[in-house]
């Protein structure tokens, strides 16, 4: 049979046109280069598609934004505390520090249970159908928030919710970051962080709507608020294409093709060859496969992979080791430093409009050249000067003690949008490109369990510091170690801007130096590659 015959024989399946391991290997490093040398906006015309798609899985965590809010917020609402809360000698209403604990901690319990659930699930059985099943499942355990006449419904409410709530924090990452190119990863992975943040806003515009009510419906609207989301998300996710690295780790190389094409809109400007893309896809599988040989937790915490589960745990525990856990609690902290309600919400929603525009300020940054470790490190130390100057405005004497507040609020605000420019926004784009693709769902949930647990024992102490019925620290409760984390991230984090994915693994396989990650030249083209997927997709093409 002649080449030519033989071509024609696989055109019809739309199999790959490579006839050998070595033209394999040469398309995957022409679709490195192509990604390499892509510019910002010609990946924005290439992948069209795949942001509206990342962007449709990342507003699961807009839903998820809104109602951690509405908890952590409720604690500095009057009919919230009437109902569920204890009246204080002073004839004020307050959720006692415990059940604020517990509250807080029940969602946090969830979400650890969700995330380990997702980092089996999600790689079982793919991205849409995990998102469609814990829609559903939300939108059905909304009915406790709603209906709860006791702060004990309140709490299971939190646990059942959690669960799905932990299965978005990791999966809307990883899916941004496999659907689309290099120079895009950083935008489409930090664009979770700007959900958070409108999340959060959405549930502050709705509690300040609702402070003039006296009846439950004062809090039982912003709770059924909650059912506007799942059904629109479920039916977009429906129609969304699946990831292209599943499909390829799964062996679904047909599969994985359509699923590019569908996140691609082809033009000669990038000269765009999609089997070019898979064949890289396959390569970095390939390669991964070869060192890292399981794909289980325990593979985690093997070999170089110890190292990249480190730094991804590191980097998710300093956001709430830097302040963030406290500053969950704005309102209720501001209304402890001395302003009333309208005044506390309404620092609060300009926090969170921080949040928002730190994104976009973080975009920009890091359109101008600056890596994400510089963006992380650097807004580390600004973290850090805050929240000490935090502190000592609790020595503010209590004849000036408005004026002590309004510092606080604006200190507050200033560390909100430094936080949300670096520490808060960077922090997703490292956690999804630090791990490998083998382990990527695997390794993002272990960070984020070590986040949540940071968070149960900060929400645990927060309550305590602030209530005025417990330790009343007041602005004290700022002082922190946010200093260690600004040495831990100078010694361990690496800068993986520029990286493709497969370079990442031989940077850390080397055992590279966070500091000269950057600089370091690699060619994972010169290693030879074996393996089972490599083997099946030579003997189809």
């Amino acid at each position: 049979m002649t080449r030519d015959e033989e071509k024609d024989q696989y055109e019809p399946d739309q199999l790959q046109q490579l006839k050998s391991r070595e033209r394999i290997i040469q398309a995957a490093k022409n679709a490195t280069e192509n990604e390499q040398n892509m510019t910002l906006m010609q990946g924005i015309r290439l992948y069209p598609k795949a942001i509206a798609w990342s962007i449709l899985i990342s507003t699961c965590i807009v839903m998820e934004g809104y109602d951690i809010c509405l908890i952590n917020n409720f604690y500095a609402f009057p009919q919230f505390n009437k109902k569920y809360g204890e009246q204080l000698p002073s004839g004020e209403w307050e959720v006692p520090a415990p059940w604020q604990a517990g509250l807080s901690n029940g969602a946090n319990v969830g979400e650890l249970i969700g995330l380990l659930i997702n980092g089996w699930v999600s790689e079982r059985f793919g991205y849409r159908w995990t998102v469609i099943s814990c829609l559903a499942l939300l939108s059905a355990w909304t009915t406790l928030f709603f209906t709860a006449q006791n702060v004990q419904t309140l709490l299971a409410a939190e646990i059942l919710c959690g669960i799905p709530w932990g299965v978005f924090q990791t999966l809307t990452i990883t899916y941004a970051s496999e659907v689309c190119p290099v120079p895009m990863r950083g935008y489409l992975t930090t664009y979770v962080n700007f959900c958070w943040g409108l999340g959060q806003i959405i549930g502050i515009g709705v509690i300040m709507s609702m402070l003039d009510r006296q009846d439950e419906w004062a809090y039982r609207i912003p709770y059924a608020l909650q059912w506007m989301w799942p059904l629109p998300l479920a039916i977009g996710v429906f129609f969304c294409p699946e990831s292209p690295w599943w499909c390829v780790r799964k062996g679904k190389l047909d599969e994985a093709k359509k699923a590019l094409l569908r996140l691609t809109s082809p033009n000669r400007e990038t000269d765009f060859d999609p089997d070019e893309t898979i064949n890289m896809m396959v390569h970095t599988t390939a390669f991964e496969e070869q060192t890292t040989k399981g794909a289980s937790y325990l593979d985690c915490f093997k070999g170089h992979n110890l190292r990249r589960t480190e730094i991804v745990c590191m980097v998710w525990a300093i956001q709430n080791l830097s302040g963030n856990s406290f500053s969950n609690y704005s309102t209720y902290f501001l209304k402890q430093a001395g302003l009333n309600e309208n005044s506390a919400y309404g620092f609060a929603l300009g926090q969170y409009g921080m949040n928002m525009v730190g994104v976009f300020g973080a975009w920009f940054l890091m359109s101008r050249g600056i890596g994400r470790r510089s963006l992380y490190l650097y807004g580390l130390c600004g973290l850090f000067s805050m929240l000490l100057i935090l502190g000592f405005l609790g020595l503010v004497p209590e004849a000036h003690r408005r004026e002590g507040s309004i510092a606080t609020g604006s200190i507050m605000l200033g560390w909100a949008l430094t936080y949300q420019l670096t520490v808060g926004t960077v922090c997703y784009s490292l956690v999804g490109e630090l791990s490998t693709r083998r382990l990527q769902i695997k390794t993002v949930a272990l960070g984020r369990v070590l986040y949540i647990i940071v968070g149960i024992v900060a929400s645990v102490l927060t309550p305590y510091m602030l209530n005025p019925g417990a330790w009343d620290w007041s602005n004290f409760a700022g002082l922190g170690i946010c200093g260690l984390c600004v040495v831990y991230t100078y010694f361990r984090v690496p800068e993986p801007s520029g990286r493709t994915f497969a370079e990442l693994d031989l940077l850390f396989e080397k055992g590279v130096s966070a500091r000269k990650f950057a600089s370091t030249k690699v060619d994972v083209f010169e290693k030879e590659v074996e393996g089972e997927l490599l083997d099946k997709y030579q003997s189809r093409t």
